[in-house]
């Protein structure tokens, strides 16, 4: 049986628009970090012969896609919300520094 990954992606915008309520944020973001972790791992032990869905945005359709291509942009995805979450931790140490 072939099960569809729904790719964990931050809404568009996500992040750009500092906020002084950090808190919030960033136990969002520590849950989306933890949700593409899954999705990378799942993706990482599939085998080779199966099939891997894409979600179409705001929608119940799903589409075929490569997935070595779904692994590589999931792992990218992954990389930008640590990033995200690295920031938002340091701005939080340089406040308590200050």
């Amino acid at each position: 049986m072939e099960m569809p990954f729904r790719e964990a992606r931050p809404k568009d915008g996500a992040g750009l628009v500092p906020t002084d309520s950090s808190a919030p944020h960033k136990e969002d973001l520590s849950s989306k970090i933890k949700e593409q972790k899954i999705v990378v791992d799942e993706l990482s032990n599939l085998k080779k012969n199966r099939k891997v869905y894409r979600q179409q945005q705001n929608s119940n359709i799903f589409f075929l896609a490569d997935r070595t291509e779904m692994l590589s942009e999931s792992k990218n995805t992954l990389d930008e919300l640590k990033k995200e979450y690295q920031e938002i931790e340091n701005s939080e140490k340089t406040k308590i520094k200050k």
